[in-house]
């Protein structure tokens, strides 16, 4: 498209009548101007409120948006059928101030430094001009970087929206909106545009919307094709899933998996030989257990202290099946005196307190689900398991996938595991992060229905609670290692604070709730109360799109993509 003049004469529509530092108004000559749609082949949708605008200033241009179209009272009371096509009008315009910009070098910025001053003459703004100024939000030292072709102005179906892909993600990035109004083919067209780019993108699928993109796409489905590793767990997720109470049960299962990575690292033979005899009574090599009741102290310290890093680990490399019965195995009874050299007796009053967390650990142990979830059993092929697939997918080997897609649909609601393992993922890639793994090639994690894993609290029977943080430290902190965060959900005011104020980019499509706006009004510097006016009107596939590297908002009409996602209404059909 041919770039024309923003300040010709065959665009002009009026004067700038009164400036302030929120907007200008502009009056119009004659009202024929509000009926002329068609600007030296510039078609312009639905009359002028909504289309940009362009102000010749003095010493700077500058681009705004009319927001608002209005009479003079004088001039409202006498407005009939008749007299509107018979009289000349002249109304006025509130426009919004988006960019200042520079003449010479081209350049256009948001700033409060200028304004244009009364009388500026105001233009139409063609296509071309605006489509070139959002071609160059968010470019980075003239780099060569890979855009995306997201659609084209509501306002005027010719002027493309291509933005570079480091503006929608250097500062990660939300898609939000009510059910129905386009989200997941927003989604689904970043996918598929960061495909063809040939960037890697994970995507934590919680109702397998997206299974159905086939290209370039690696797709597995926890509980059926792929298991996260129970040994790859922190001991505070496996706290998340079983819930142990502050009082007894945790510092048991605390000494109970210290005891259980005894017992591996004495089978394991991983130990010094010379030091094996210190522990070799405490363990019951037949069921696998270690047994501390009436057994010498200092020896079982002294092993602790050698093993240490072993021991203290925050993995849970232990056999989980043993867990259940070790617990009980620590409810022993504090030495009778500090010379005491031996462990004490058995303690039933301990044991009782922690048979419902034994019971709770077995349960989850042999809850099918769970163990294909997390293979408990130890019974399921490498190839499945996630921290393989993952490490697979990001290796430098693997160039023919670029998405892989992680769905949860098979994994049912129990224990919280959705919630858990999603946070289990994240911290993961956190940890591959902060590691440099994506220093060189970043990475997109997307997240879609993210208020069903954000802000997120674990509560035990006797009401303590946890909170799930993972994306939340993800969206504060994985920004400078590469690690980009792009979240979907259709309530905002339900995601943690901290994280919505952490996006950079927002892509809005139909919101209503008032509390969903306010969230989206505090979480973007952007988003002021013309722009939330759009919200509730905005059409299917419509969003508002604006953020930090975008010098002003935009609304767009989302190009659907190729494959769309299975998210359409099931029908209601007459019977026979």
């Amino acid at each position: 498209m041919n770039e024309k003049n923003p300040f010709d004469n065959n665009y002009f529509i009026g004067y700038i009548s009164h400036v302030s530092p929120q907007f200008v108004k502009v009056h119009f000559p004659s009202s024929t101007l509000l009926t002329k749609t068609i600007f030296s082949g510039e078609e312009f949708n639905g009359g002028l409120v909504g289309n940009f605008v362009t102000i010749e200033a003095e010493n700077a241009g500058f681009i705004g948006k009319i927001s608002e179209i209005d009479l003079p009272e004088k001039e409202r009371l006498t407005l009939s059928e008749k007299s509107f096509q018979n009289s000349d009008f002249h109304p006025t315009a509130k426009v919004e101030i988006l960019l200042s910009l520079d003449y010479f070098s081209g350049n256009a910025q948001h700033t409060l430094n200028a304004f244009p001053n009364i009388g500026a003459k105001v233009f139409v703004c063609p296509s071309s001009f605006i489509q070139k100024y959002v071609m160059k939000f968010g470019q980075k030292n003239d780099l060569d970087i890979p855009y995306i072709r997201l659609g084209h102005l509501t306002s005027n179906s010719e002027t493309e929206v291509c933005v570079s892909q480091q503006a929608l993600f250097n500062r990660h990035c939300a898609v939000v909106g009510t059910t129905g109004g386009g989200k997941s083919w927003t989604i689904a067209k970043l996918i598929e545009s960061m495909i063809n780019n040939k960037s890697k993108v994970i995507l934590l699928d919680p109702t397998g919307e997206y299974a159905a993109i086939k290209k370039s796409v690696q797709s597995v489905a926890i509980g059926k094709s792929a298991f996260f590793p129970y040994r790859n767990l922190t001991k505070e997720d496996l706290f998340f899933l079983i819930k142990p109470s502050e009082g007894v049960q945790k510092p048991k299962l605390l000494e109970a998996i210290r005891s259980l990575k005894i017992v591996k690292i004495y089978q394991d033979k991983i130990d010094k030989p010379s030091t094996r005899d210190q522990i070799k009574d405490f363990i019951d090599i037949e069921s696998g257990h270690l047994k501390k009741s009436k057994k010498i102290i200092k020896s079982f310290e002294r092993y602790q202290l050698q093993n240490f890093e072993v021991i203290e680990s925050e993995d849970i490399n232990i056999n989980i099946k043993k867990l259940s019965k070790q617990i009980i195995y620590e409810c022993i009874y504090p030495t009778d005196n500090s010379d005491s050299k031996l462990f004490g007796p058995i303690s039933e009053r301990d044991a009782n307190f922690c048979y419902g967390l034994s019971s709770r650990i077995t349960n989850l142990v042999t809850t099918k689900i769970y163990d294909r979830s997390f293979d408990f059993n130890d019974t399921q092929e490498k190839e499945a398991n996630l921290i393989e697939i993952i490490e697979g997918f990001l290796s430098d080997e693997q160039q023919k996938n670029f998405f892989l897609r992680i769905g949860f649909e098979g994994l049912g609601y129990e224990f919280q595991a959705r919630e858990i393992l999603a946070n289990a993922i994240g911290k993961y890639l956190l940890k591959l992060a902060r590691n440099q793994k994506f220093k060189e090639n970043p990475i997109v994690l997307v997240l879609d229905e993210a208020h069903q894993f954000l802000n997120k609290v674990i509560v035990d029977d006797y009401f303590q609670s946890a909170s799930l943080t993972a994306f939340d430290q993800i969206a504060k902190e994985s920004r400078k290692y590469g690690l980009f965060l792009c979240i979907s959900t259709q309530m905002p005011r339900d995601i943690p604070v901290g994280t919505l104020s952490q996006m950079g980019t927002f892509l809005v499509h139909r919101l209503i709730n008032y509390n969903d706006k306010e969230a989206i009004r505090q979480s973007c510097s952007s988003a002021n109360s013309d722009i939330l006016a759009y919200l509730p009107v905005l059409g299917e596939g419509e969003a508002i799109l604006t953020g930090v590297d975008f010098s002003m908002p935009l609304s767009i009409k989302v190009i659907p993509p190729i494959v769309t996602p299975d998210s359409s209404t099931p029908l209601f059909k007459k019977s026979n």
